[in-house]
C-alpha cells in the first residue's frame, strides 16, 4: 500500500454525509459543519465557493495561498479541507439563505431550523428540483489520523478541472445517489472513497502541483522502496540497519536521502505512522490497548500510551472518548 492509498484505507468513509444540491439563482449556502473533508462535482451550472479570508480585493490584501475563491464550472471539482467555514454561492454578492452546522443541522441564518424544508426528495436538497445548478457533495465525517498526513498537505480549497482530470465516475454517482435500496449506504461510502483517491492522485500529478515530500519519494527507487516496507508492516521491529538492507545502500546513505527526500529520519516517520495507525483504531473498534500496541509496532500498552501522550498531547482513552 502507498502513502496515497494510505488516506482511505483504514479509516474510509462510514455513512458519509451524500447529497444532490439543486439550485435556481440567487442562492448562497453557508458551511460550518467542521467536516475533514468534503467532495463538490459540478454537474450542470456554475457555483461559486469561497472559503473565509479568501478574496479581499477591497483591502488591497492577497488571499493566503488555497484560499483564494474559486468558480466552478460544470465537470469541475472542488475539496474543501476543513475544519474552516466556506460558502457556496451562485455569485459571491448573494447573501447567504442557509447555514449548514455539524451533524448535518442546517438552519436559517437567524438561527431558525430548516431541517426538512428544503428536502426534494431522496439525497436531494435545494429549492428546486429542476434548478439550472446541480451539484453532487460528499462529505466525510470522521477524523482519522491515518490522513493526516496527506490533509495537512491539502490548501484549504483545491479544485480540478475537465481537462486535468475527467471525472470518469460522474454518471455512477448521479445514478447512486438518489437510489433509496438496502446498502445504498455502503455503495456511496466506496463510490466517495474511489472518487477521492482518484481526484488528489490527479491534483498530485499535476506538473505544478507542491505535493508533499512523501508523496514525492514514493518514485524514488530507494526511499519509495522504505516507505513502502513501513507502511505495509509497521508491527515489524524495523532499524536504520534493516531497512537500509531491504533498500540496498548504507545506513547513512539512506538516512540522508530519506530526511532530504521526506523531511524526517525514517525512524521519526515510522513513529508518526504508527501512532497515526493507532489513533485511528482507537476511534474505529473496541480492541483493547494491548492489542493495538502489538498491531503497531509497540511491546506493551504502557510503551504505546507513552508515546501517545507524547505526540498527541492526551491518553489513548481520552482520545478514544473524543472519537465516541
Amino acid at each position: 500500500m502507498d502513502a496515497l492509498a494510505g488516506l482511505l484505507e483504514g479509516p474510509r468513509a462510514r455513512g458519509a454525509f451524500m447529497i444532490r444540491a439543486c439550485f435556481e439563482p440567487p442562492w448562497s449556502v453557508r458551511v460550518e459543519d467542521r467536516a475533514p473533508l468534503t467532495v463538490m462535482l459540478m454537474v450542470r451550472g456554475e457555483a461559486w465557493v469561497m472559503p473565509d479570508a479568501g478574496d479581499r480585493s477591497d483591502t488591497g490584501v492577497p488571499p493566503a495561498e488555497g484560499r483564494e475563491r474559486v468558480r466552478l464550472r460544470a465537470g469541475d471539482l472542488a475539496i474543501a479541507r476543513g475544519p474552516d467555514p466556506y460558502t457556496c454561492a451562485d455569485d459571491p454578492g448573494t447573501e447567504p439563505q442557509a447555514l449548514i452546522l455539524p451533524g448535518g443541522e442546517c438552519r436559517y441564518p437567524d438561527g431558525r431550523s430548516l431541517n426538512g424544508v428544503m428536502d426534494l426528495g431522496v439525497r436531494t436538497w435545494g429549492d428546486r428540483l429542476d434548478g439550472s445548478a446541480v451539484m453532487l457533495i460528499g462529505t466525510y465525517l470522521w477524523q482519522g489520523e491515518v490522513s493526516g498526513r496527506l490533509l495537512d498537505a491539502l490548501p484549504p480549497l483545491l479544485t480540478l478541472t475537465p481537462e486535468v482530470w475527467d471525472c470518469p465516475l460522474t454518471p455512477l454517482l448521479m445514478t447512486e445517489i438518489v437510489r433509496d435500496e438496502p446498502g445504498q449506504e455502503v455503495v456511496l461510502d466506496r463510490l466517495l472513497d474511489l472518487l477521492v483517491i482518484a481526484a488528489l492522485r490527479a491534483w498530485f500529478a499535476r506538473p505544478e502541483a507542491a505535493a508533499p515530500g512523501w508523496y514525492r519519494a514514493l518514485a524514488d527507487p530507494v526511499v519509495g522502496r522504505v516507505l513502502r516496507l513501513l507502511q505495509d508492516d509497521p508491527a515489524h521491529p524495523w532499524t536504520v540497519a534493516s531497512l537500509a538492507a531491504k533498500a540496498g545502500v548504507s545506513r547513512a546513505a539512506l538516512g540522508r536521502r530519506f530526511t532530504e527526500l521526506v523531511g524526517e529520519p525514517p525512524m521519526t516517520y515510522l513513529t508518526g505512522w504508527r501512532l497515526a495507525l493507532a489513533a485511528d483504531r482507537l476511534r474505529e473498534g473496541d480492541a483493547t490497548l494491548e492489542a493495538i500496541a502489538r498491531q503497531v509496532g509497540y511491546g506493551s500498552a504502557f510503551a504505546l500510551s507513552s508515546a501517545f501522550k507524547r505526540v498527541y498531547g492526551v491518553s489513548p482513552q481520552e482520545h478514544r472518548g473524543r472519537g465516541v
